[in-house]
């Protein structure tokens, strides 16, 4: 299967709401990365869409003029030694590493995640991802209960089950990534409780993370706040460092909300809850 691929570069703050209308308006995945000043914005949508249409409609919802905007086709073949290319062992903290199948794992003693790039977001690679990650080789006590909502590839929840958490959600609106994650938990030799949010069961957890957006984050307050018990922790990602103090400011209702750690202008925020 071929795909084709829309490439566009914006301010921080519009390409965080531009991306999430792609989404919206039917793109199969979409990705952010810096690109000096500006974010480069990447897509992925079926070769029989029209991607000025979707770019269009994008822009509409966003309140945004429609971009300049660049395609080319990609196919499978090329996606994947694309994707091995780009994506090597990754190193986090002092003994995690994240690690495509096709490598070896540098580090025999280290906690090793297999995890190859998919459309599902989150394979270690992005600033946003590796900032809960070390959160979280610092932080997961080993009879924790994890929530990971949002959670894209599994890669947050599949780690916090390797560093010894005692029962682990990972939740997403997404079909694809829900899948995604089971395949990647089975892959690792871990066991989740994947689920769509309207089917995970009542309860509360130890530690809640988020990494996904701003805006989302936002406007999840009230339900993240109810699945964290009192005197849990929430950890929240995909935060640009000029966004950090609003969504701090949304949590702090619920949570002693701070930012935790601020690396390559993007922000960790969380706190305990009240």
């Amino acid at each position: 299967m071929a795909w084709l691929s829309i490439t566009l570069e914006l301010d921080p703050v519009r390409a965080e709401a531009f991306s999430e209308a792609l989404l919206e308006a039917g793109a199969e995945s979409v990705a952010l990365d810096p690109a000096g000043s500006q974010m480069r914005v990447a897509a992925l949508t079926n070769t029989d869409a029209n991607p000025a249409a979707l770019v269009a409609s994008a822009a509409s919802s966003a309140g945004l003029p429609p971009p300049e905007f660049a395609v080319t086709r990609v196919e499978d073949e090329d996606w994947v030694r694309r994707s091995q290319s780009q994506f090597g062992p990754i190193q986090v903290g002092d003994r995690l590493w994240i690690v495509p199948s096709w490598h070896t794992p540098p580090d025999p003693a280290a906690i090793v995640v297999r995890l190859d790039p998919g459309l599902a977001f989150g394979t270690g690679s992005h600033v946003s991802t590796r900032l809960v990650l070390k959160y979280l080789e610092k932080n997961v006590g080993t009879a924790d209960r994890v929530l990971d909502y949002g959670c894209g590839s599994g890669i947050l929840a599949i780690v916090a089950a390797k560093l010894g958490a005692g029962e682990v959600a990972a939740v997403d609106i997404d079909l694809q990534a829900l899948e995604t994650a089971a395949a990647n938990a089975g892959d690792n030799g871990v066991i989740l409780r994947v689920a769509a949010p309207e089917s995970l069961p009542p309860g509360t957890f130890d530690l809640v993370v988020a990494n996904i957006l701003a805006g989302p984050l936002i406007a999840l307050e009230p339900l993240l706040a109810a699945r964290t018990r009192k005197g849990g922790r929430i950890a929240l990602s995909g935060i640009l460092e000029s966004q950090a103090a609003e969504v701090a400011t949304a949590y702090a209702q619920d949570f002693d909300a701070g930012v935790i750690a601020v690396e390559e202008g993007w922000a960790l925020v969380g706190g305990a809850r009240r």
